[in-house]
């Protein structure tokens, strides 16, 4: 009699664990993909080595299709010495979404982002 929600419960567990990991990979792919960056000498330098790092590292996170990611790089607009990875995901794939209509629901897209420091100290 209980067997029906316990597997609700247990279905509903491992869907939003699916969006929780996939959530945590994408911020790591931020901070990983600005962390490669700071090795870039101007603008240009870094968004190419945070492009190199997308094309080719990130097919090793879990739960995140490389395919579906949107990244923009960029120097801050409101301080010079920063640098901007923010990172997108199209998450409308994940099974969260197969759940009863009537649970609050997460954003479809999840979104995140990390700042570095360039230029020394």
């Amino acid at each position: 009699m209980l067997a029906p929600l316990f597997i609700l419960l247990l279905l509903g567990m491992v869907a939003y664990g699916i969006y929780f990991g996939a959530s945590h990979s994408v911020q790591q792919i931020a901070a990983d993909a600005a962390r490669t960056a700071i090795a870039g000498l101007n603008q240009t330098e870094r968004q190419a080595l945070v492009t190199n790092f997308i094309n080719h590292d990130v097919a090793g996170y879990p739960f995140v299709d490389p395919h579906k990611l949107t990244v923009d790089a960029k120097d801050s607009a409101i301080d010079g010495s920063q640098f901007v990875v923010s990172v997108s995901y199209d998450a409308r794939e994940l099974p969260i979404w197969n759940l009863l209509d009537s649970l609050p629901m997460p954003s479809m897209t999840i979104k995140r982002q990390s700042t570095i420091r360039v230029g020394g100290i």
